[in-house]
């Protein structure tokens, strides 16, 4: 086994299971502006609800959330041969390596640098808010995880085409990681124009991983490949372990212990500690000699600033030797010998990733900690009624999440919101990301005992078997709490 088709096979698995991940998110920013949505403190913690709110079990809320420039429907397209004479048993589908899908509609598509699917998982286990000591406040418990995939555009390109050039793929990698977060909110009208607010949190590590490729380079020499660079993963999980067994080296005599997956026995609930800050201020211009500023609204938050300390580190390496490649074989999603099934490959996945570059245990390296933060996130606002119709207002939202040129992004979301009655808020938008321009909307039912909401930053587009995106950036939100003593002018923000 190669270690390039090892790594594909795994990247690909990856993909697919961010992909059909459902999720629970409470981070929607099309709701940002949105009059009686319950989570807005969850953007910016300065600002307080009108109502006191108990998210109900489960139905509290609940989200779909993909973002990145990779899409299921980058990697698997329709088999060309699905229907045809002498190809009874092809399915419909096949990977982009399919010899019959040519390289300008595989490589189209995609990202001339990296290309990223990033899914964030965040279930509120907890969420209250409420009024009192002179201001808003909120307590939650939620269970999250992360996890970003980066692959270049070079190792698609590699792949498919193989042209007389060198290749490099240093931003391949994956990162994951999972943490319990116990969050404490408040936040207190300051004078008539300013609002300021906070949430102390702490976080109990769960698990951390880490693969990355480093120095890969692909040359080639007469009708082959020379293929160099090493592959490392850094594992943190309490009361796991490596499993290994004993191979003979291909290149050299002797024999060595590979990885051949993780033992998940004995693990551990929790696996490290740490703290988190979010941060929010939101400014009304009020009685200003400016007319027109009357009534706008800025605002400005930094949330998730912390880090976790996980302990228990495993890590594997690979030997970096050089080593023969003489290509890819034909991955054509079909029953026909030699070919698999997908469900074959993706269940064969683990099996390959263990020859993944002959991965060994460097238990010299482990047992130690590993230090990460947990997605800070930069929200800057602008908020204007219409004067002559203050039932209709624009807003424009910055986001910026940090995590490098790999994981993080930036979006710019412009919105119209209209509150045509007390109990009733909504609007649209269209959001200028990294990754893709898309359209928004939301939709927000607030009467006074309850709070219905039900929106998307991202829309749904086409959609394959088992209802997949296969585009990335899609987001489905929708909630139901229990909200009671609001009054409109209780709590300005």
């Amino acid at each position: 086994m190669n270690m390039m088709r090892a790594y594909r096979l795994y990247m690909l698995a990856a993909m697919l299971t961010a992909a059909t991940c459902g999720v629970s998110a409470q981070e929607m920013n099309s709701a940002y502006f949105t009059d009686g949505y319950s989570y807005r403190h969850d953007m910016n913690p300065a600002i307080g609800n009108e109502a006191n709110y108990f998210a109900v079990p489960v139905l509290g809320n609940m989200s779909v959330q993909l973002r990145g420039s990779l899409g299921v429907g980058d990697i698997f397209y329709k088999n060309p041969y699905f229907g045809m004479p002498g190809h009874a048993n092809a399915k419909k589908t096949a990977t982009l390596l399919h010899p019959a899908i040519s390289a300008s509609e595989a490589l189209g598509n995609l990202d001339k640098g990296a290309n990223t699917m990033l899914f964030n998982a965040d279930i509120a286990i907890l969420s209250m808010g409420f009024k009192g000591f002179k201001g808003y406040n909120t307590i939650e418990l939620r269970e999250r995880a992360h996890v970003g995939v980066s692959v270049p555009y070079d190792f698609f390109e590699f792949a498919k085409e193989m042209k007389n050039k060198d290749y490099h793929f240093d931003d391949m990698g994956l990162k994951a990681w999972s943490f319990m977060e116990l969050a404490f909110g408040h936040s207190h009208q300051v004078n008539k124009n300013l609002r300021v607010g906070g949430k102390v949190k702490l976080l109990f590590g769960e698990a951390y991983a880490n693969v990355s490729m480093s120095g890969v380079h692909a040359q080639l020499e007469g009708d082959h490949w020379l293929i160099d660079g090493k592959a490392r993963a850094e594992v943190n999980m309490k009361g796991a372990s490596f499993k290994e067994k004993v191979e003979e080296y291909k290149s050299k005599p002797g024999t060595y212990k590979k990885v051949d997956g993780v033992n998940t026995d004995d693990v551990k609930p929790f696996n490290g500690f740490g703290m988190g800050l979010d941060m929010g201020a939101v400014y009304e211009f009020k009685d200003f000699s400016v007319a027109w500023l009357n009534g706008m609204k800025v605002s400005m938050a930094l949330t998730d600033l912390g880090f976790i300390s996980y302990g228990n580190k495993m890590v594997a390496e690979s030997s970096g030797n050089t080593f023969r490649f003489d290509g890819f074989n034909n991955m054509a999603v079909t029953k026909d010998s030699p070919y698999q099934d997908i469900d074959d490959q993706m269940d064969d996945v683990k099996d390959r990733l263990t020859d993944f570059a002959n991965m060994e245990n460097k238990p010299e390296e482990g047992g130690g900690s590993t230090t990460s933060g947990i997605g800070a996130t930069l929200r800057m606002g602008v908020e204007y009624p219409l004067p002559m119709y203050d039932k209709l207002a624009f807003g424009f939202l910055y986001t910026h999440r940090y995590g490098g040129d790999q994981y993080g992004w930036t979006e710019g979301r412009l919105s119209a919101n209209y509150k045509p009655l007390k109990w009733l808020s909504g609007g649209l938008n269209v959001g200028f990301s990294t990754f893709s321009t898309e359209m928004g909307w939301v939709l927000n039912v607030h009467p006074g005992w309850c709070n219905f909401f039900v929106g998307m930053d991202y829309m749904m587009g086409k959609t394959g078997k088992s209802m997949i995106p296969l585009d990335s950036n899609v987001s489905v939100s929708l909630g139901l709490n229990i909200t009671w003593g609001g009054k409109r002018q209780n709590v300005k923000h």
